[in-house]
């Protein structure tokens, strides 16, 4: 059970990873915050010694926070995930130490969507290979194998954020659109749901992987998807590394059955700029490999990194958890001359009672409350004076359902 109550003037510690768009640094540094920033990504125990002290912590894809770094980190209060996935993170152990994260699940959905586009009209027009022969001087205007992807057929598997836009930007260029998802999704403009994964590869000129990185989807497309993908078609894979059979992928690229494929997310990638990139789809002239730029343009990164950063500086003001991935969602706006008890508890019955029940024994009253719930964890803010005997704090603190206890605002 954690107590926190920052001094008035004292800085919001922010640690931000991976180089993090400078406009997340500004806008931290304006509201108050003493950030440093490292370039590349941490281990486990570079990661645990980094975080001694620190309130607040900003990543992108490579770190991974443990369980262990999180038990480690007892000054940590949230993490911003400056990106889609947040499976880098151990949430569950996050919201049971009441550690708050966040992520930008729509800033880059737009930069994802055109390079996939990019990439179908490349593969479909051969450009990767005609480019390769340019450069070796080689001459080469044959039409053969090179194809408009008006009136092909794209298979969309995952059907959430991405793969929606994409629906619609590909019907836009005459392509027809079939998808399949496991959740119960209404198909935009002419987009034709497949009932089975199955049904979806036997039709699809293109097939393009949009799915998010929960434990189940790993491994799941591989050699039997790729045998039932049609002969000559491509593949794309811009979601998560782990989902795809690489060794299967380069089997059917060898022989043909697939022609062409395209590749932006891999099982294991290197930390920093200029490590060795390790992969068996390496030299293949009909594929594109990219290093998990799909949402690396100015555009998504700038908007990325306030997105991010204002989650993590109203969160440290006034508690706010509106689109947290692991914590129920709650804003309440902190009218001044208030002090705001911000208390992430264990999903049991009775503890809104008890609080108020703390609360009224001292006299204390209660000027505005808010309660959510998200499977074991719970989520009070309640607003108060700020004339209130320390012996509030001591008896909510104590409280056995108690995980974390803030007292906002933390600046002033």
């Amino acid at each position: 059970m954690l107590n926190d109550r920052v001094l008035k003037n004292e800085p919001v510690r922010t640690l931000l990873l991976e180089n993090i768009h400078p406009v997340a640094v500004d806008l931290l540094k304006s509201q108050g915050h003493e950030v440093e920033t490292v370039s590349r990504a941490l281990d486990e125990d570079e990661l645990i010694k980094a975080l001694d002290g620190v309130h607040l912590l900003g990543i992108r894809s490579k770190t991974q926070v443990s369980a262990a770094v999180l038990e480690a980190a007892t000054e940590l209060r949230a993490i911003g995930a400056f990106c889609i996935g947040t499976d880098q993170t151990d949430l569950g152990a996050a919201a049971r130490l009441g550690i708050a994260v966040f992520n930008a699940p729509f800033s880059n959905t737009r930069s994802v969507v055109e390079l996939a586009v990019a990439e179908i009209i490349a593969l479909t027009r051969r450009l990767t290979e005609k480019n390769a022969a340019m450069h070796e001087g080689v001459w080469n205007k044959d039409a053969t194998g090179s194809h408009e992807i008006r009136g092909r057929t794209l298979g969309i598997v995952g059907y959430g954020n991405i793969g929606t836009q994409l629906s619609v930007l590909a019907e836009n260029l005459g392509m027809r659109v079939v998808f399949y998802d496991t959740a119960d999704k209404l198909a935009l403009g002419n987009a034709h749901r497949c009932a089975t994964l199955d049904e979806l590869l036997e039709v699809s000129d293109v097939v393009t992987l949009h799915v998010d990185g929960r434990p189940g989807n790993s491994g799941f497309f591989g050699e039997e998807q790729f045998g039932r993908m049609r002969p000559g078609s491509l593949f794309l894979n811009l979601s998560r590394g782990f989902v795809i059979d690489h060794e299967a992928l380069r089997r059917h690229l060898d022989s043909g059955h697939v022609a062409g494929a395209a590749v932006d997310v891999f099982p294991t990638e290197p930390k920093g700029r200029g490590d060795e990139f390790r992969s068996t789809l390496r030299g293949l002239p009909n594929v594109i490999l990219t290093p998990h730029i799909g949402g690396s343009t100015e555009e998504a990164q700038s908007d990325i990194g306030s997105f991010v950063a204002e989650k993590l500086h109203r969160y440290v003001v006034d508690g706010a958890t509106t689109l947290s991935v692991n914590l129920p969602s709650l804003a309440l706006p902190l009218p001044r001359d208030l002090h705001r008890l911000a208390l992430v508890h264990h999903n049991v019955p009775g503890v809104l009672a008890e609080v108020n029940s703390i609360l009224a024994a001292h006299s204390v009253n209660i000027e505005s409350q808010l309660l959510g719930t998200r499977g074991e964890v719970g989520y009070l803010l309640t607003d108060i004076r700020c004339d209130y005997p320390e012996d509030v704090l001591t008896r909510l603190h104590t409280m056995k359902q108690t995980i974390r206890l803030r007292v906002l605002p933390w600046l002033t």
